[in-house]
């Protein structure tokens, strides 16, 4: 019985003592992992928060930190959510990238709407004096352009007002059959207007999209339709496309307030939105004619706002392949977006109902790489 004992009193002392060197080994090898063993996505999200400098320093410590570098290296700058304050003249800039917010003080812009961006310029419109002009809020330059009544503020322009090619375009609803199309360019007297027919029905209202593509203006209807303007040969067509097919859900109130579109490469792009539903991208086809649903972006991020939408590559790894909306929540810290990679909204549950936000409250803007070096 007595040699039982001490048979049991030894097996357990082993049992102990194995504990304690597996303990202590555990402890050993905890001690000697360095910076090199992190997990790679928490190595990729601190790589993401570094400038270009820092992520080129961090990406020769090792191979394994020169893949995490290279993954969320980021040579674009992102588009800046750019705030319209009801009073006072202090505009606010939020870097989703950054989840940053940043403000300046603009009395140029007192009494002006929003009209679209592109290129790092605003187009504005004051209605009270039918002013039209373009301001670069990071370098304060201001371009006026000729007066013009812009009834329901559907205008765009092709490139920077500072380029020889840059041209304005607006279009008008005058019937179902006609449209009104005004054009003009930086240094003329005045706008240039024809009336053009339909070809086939097009709607025309302030919740209408436009982009410059391939030296072309795309504007797409309430309903769906495709309307193309050729500046250089001032013609104008409704492409023969059916309109892209969504689950009826979608149409529901104030459906047409969650559209948006963009171009990328040379495509053109719609993302139909729904409060309940996941957004729907379709990419037009343009040999076949016809719209495809996409279901992948290929690394690229959009940016989608009222009055204009925007693209961009190489940014943080977190940010590809996904929608950014023009709504920030909690307080500056996230800025909704729908990851095509997850299949679902960032934060969680945070579809948004766009017919309760204002359309000219805020709207992307494309900044300087060097943006946060400016007299914030």
């Amino acid at each position: 019985m007595a040699g039982r004992k001490r048979k049991l009193k030894s097996l357990a002392e082993t049992i102990t003592n194995s504990k304690r060197r597996v303990s202590k080994e555990k402890r050993e090898k905890l001690e000697l992992q360095t910076w090199s063993d992190l997990p790679t996505e928490l190595l990729e999200l601190i790589v993401s928060r570094l400038a270009l400098k820092d992520n080129i320093r961090v990406s020769v410590v090792c191979k394994r930190w020169h893949s995490a570098a290279i993954s969320v290296r980021v040579v674009n700058q992102s588009p800046l959510l750019m705030y319209f304050p009801k009073f006072g003249d202090l505009y606010e800039f939020y870097d989703p990238s950054q989840r940053k917010i940043y403000s300046l003080e603009l009395p140029e812009l007192t009494g002006s709407r929003i009209c679209y961006t592109k290129d790092g310029w605003l187009l504005l419109y004051r209605p009270r004096s039918h002013r039209v002009f373009f301001f670069n809020p990071f370098t304060r330059k201001m371009i006026k352009v000729p007066r013009f009544e812009l009834t329901y503020q559907i205008v765009a322009f092709s490139c920077a007002p500072t380029s020889a090619s840059c041209i304005l375009f607006t279009v008008k609803h005058i019937s179902p059959t006609i449209v009104a199309i005004s054009t003009c360019r930086p240094g003329e007297r005045e706008w240039t207007t024809v009336n053009v027919q339909n070809r086939l029905p097009f709607v025309s209202s302030i919740w209408n999209k436009l982009v410059f593509c391939n030296g072309l203006f795309y504007c797409l209807s309430l309903t769906g339709w495709l309307g193309v303007f050729n500046p250089q040969e001032r013609t104008w067509s409704v492409l023969a496309v059916p309109p892209p097919k969504c689950p009826e859900n979608f149409f529901a109130k104030n459906w047409w307030k969650g559209k948006f579109m963009a171009e990328h490469n040379g495509d053109i792009l719609v993302i139909y939105t729904c409060s309940s539903e996941n957004p729907i991208i379709f990419k037009l086809d343009q040999t076949r004619m016809v719209w495809e649903e996409m279901k992948t972006l290929d690394g690229v991020t959009l940016f989608a706002s009222f009055l204009s939408s925007h693209s961009r590559t190489d940014l943080p790894g977190i940010m590809r392949n996904s929608v950014y909306f023009s709504k920030v929540r909690f307080y500056g810290r996230c800025c909704i977006s729908y990851s095509l990679d997850d299949c679902r909204y960032h934060p969680r549950k945070q579809c948004h109902d766009w017919g309760e936000q204002d359309p000219f409250k805020n709207i992307w803007i494309e900044a300087p790489q060097d943006f946060s070096t400016l007299n914030w």
